[in-house]
């Protein structure tokens, strides 16, 4: 089991303890009694935003553990921090272990493992439970950027990296199960529904997908105008959200209501992956790299230190 971690004042949630003047306590008073009117609040929470101090630099990634109890950071110090999400929402364990900036993060299914990419050119794979690294990948190089596990179905693992390529991985082999060369950095890549296709994104601003079983490159979709950063797959299978350095959001995330909590000027999109057409767009107005949810709360990633 991962051993609780006691961490100093600098890094526990850091509390607003600025006195206020009389007026603009009643004012706050009369709030409180107005938002006691309106619907409850769905969240656990203690505080509608929550600030989790920690990271000693930029911070790259945030995933929700699958079951929502906890939290997964990751950024420049090479570090992963674990954090439960209600109550004081404590940093409880921190994972080391990586040479390089940890650059992305993502629970398995069940949320039995954490994969994580970094520019040490390695993937790690961790038991969430116990914190232990248990296999470490190695084939690129350059820079991971991205990794992803199957959704179901056997073991397997995806990546892309700065050296162009997208590998796929059997966690329970030592090597690469396949390479499939792109022709520019590979920022970001998912897999399909079913685990037999694997969907990348680059600085050649293309959505590419390659299938597994004919291992090449079957069809591109085109309509960003800049680096493809992002790619995430809708539970369904059905949609694909895209992000990129466009400056412009395309996307089904308004069914989120992201706009009522974070800003962002970059673009994200929405694609049918039937007809390969885009269906959605949003815009933001302040850059934001990453966002990810949880069943009742948003989770967003600044570029300076948590």
């Amino acid at each position: 089991m991962i051993e609780p971690k006691k961490r100093g004042a600098e890094m526990a949630v850091v509390p607003v303890g600025v006195k206020r003047p009389r007026t603009e306590l009643v004012a706050a008073a009369q709030a409180q009694q107005l938002s006691a009117m309106g619907p409850p609040r769905s969240s656990s929470l203690q505080a509608p935003i929550m600030l989790l101090s920690g990271h000693e630099g930029e911070v790259y990634c945030c995933k929700f553990h699958p079951n929502g109890a906890t939290l997964a950071s990751s950024g420049y110090d090479r570090l992963i921090l674990l954090w439960n999400v209600y109550g004081d929402c404590e940093n409880y364990a921190t994972l080391k272990g990586h040479s390089g900036a940890v650059m992305e993060l993502h629970y398995n299914t069940d949320g039995s493992l954490l994969f994580s990419a970094s520019t040490d050119k390695t993937v790690c794979v961790w038991d969430s439970e116990t914190g232990e690294r248990v296999k470490r990948l190695k084939g690129h190089t350059s820079f991971v950027n991205s990794c992803f596990p199957a959704r179901r179905g056997p073991q397997l693992a995806c990546t892309g990296s700065d050296d162009g390529t997208v590998k796929l991985w059997d966690i329970r082999k030592k090597a690469s199960v396949h390479t499939f060369q792109n022709t520019y950095q590979v920022l970001s890549v998912t897999f399909n529904d079913t685990s037999d296709q694997i969907i990348s994104g680059g600085i050649d601003n293309d959505i590419k997908v390659w299938d597994l079983r004919q291992n090449k490159l079957i069809y591109s979709m085109q309509g960003h105008g800049d680096s493809v950063t992002g790619l995430s797959l809708s539970a369904d299978g059905s949609y694909l959200l895209s992000n990129s350095m466009d400056n412009s959001v395309w996307g089904y995330m308004i069914m989120f209501e992201v706009n009522a909590v974070c800003l962002c000027c970059r673009f994200v999109y929405i694609w049918d992956t039937t007809s390969r057409r885009i269906l959605y767009k949003l815009s933001w107005r302040n850059f934001m790299p990453q966002i990810c949810m949880h069943m009742h709360d948003l989770c967003n990633t600044p570029t300076r230190g948590m």
